[in-house]
C-alpha cells in the first residue's frame, strides 16, 4: 500500500473536509466525529463499519461512548493516508446517514448522558 500523493490529497481532502473530516494534528490521518440519536444507532453504525472494514482489510481506529463514535483513519502499512482510507471515509459517511457532525475537534465532545446531567444540574 502506498501512500497518497499530494495530487490525490488536493483532489480528494477538501470533499471529505465539507462534511466533517479533519486532519489530525502530528500524524497522517483523519478524524471524524459523529453524534447519533442514541446507544443503539451509534453501535449499529459502527456494526456496519465493522463487516465492510473486515471486508477491506482497513480497520479503523474509534472511540464510543454511549451515542458518540469517533474515528481516526490511517493506514498503518504505509504510515499514513492512503487510498484506503479515502475509500473507507466515504463509505463510513453513507452509512452515517443523518447522523450530527461535530466539525470542531477542539471542543470537548459530549455524549447523550452528559449532556443530560448538565441539564438536570442546571
Amino acid at each position: 500500500m502506498k501512500p497518497l500523493t499530494q495530487e490525490d490529497r488536493a483532489a480528494a481532502l477538501p470533499a471529505l473536509g465539507e462534511t466533517g473530516w479533519a486532519a489530525v494534528p502530528d500524524r497522517d490521518a483523519i478524524r471524524k466525529v459523529w453524534k447519533f440519536k442514541s446507544f443503539v444507532e451509534a453501535w449499529g453504525f459502527m456494526s456496519r463499519v465493522a463487516l465492510l472494514a473486515e471486508k477491506l482489510n482497513h480497520h479503523p481506529e474509534w472511540r464510543n461512548v454511549y451515542n458518540v463514535v469517533d474515528v481516526t483513519l490511517t493506514t498503518h502499512d504505509c504510515d499514513g493516508l492512503s487510498d484506503l482510507d479515502l475509500d473507507l471515509a466515504r463509505r463510513m459517511d453513507k452509512l452515517a446517514g443523518e447522523a450530527m457532525v461535530q466539525r470542531d475537534h477542539g471542543q470537548p465532545i459530549t455524549c447523550l448522558c452528559q449532556e443530560r446531567k448538565g441539564k438536570a444540574g442546571a
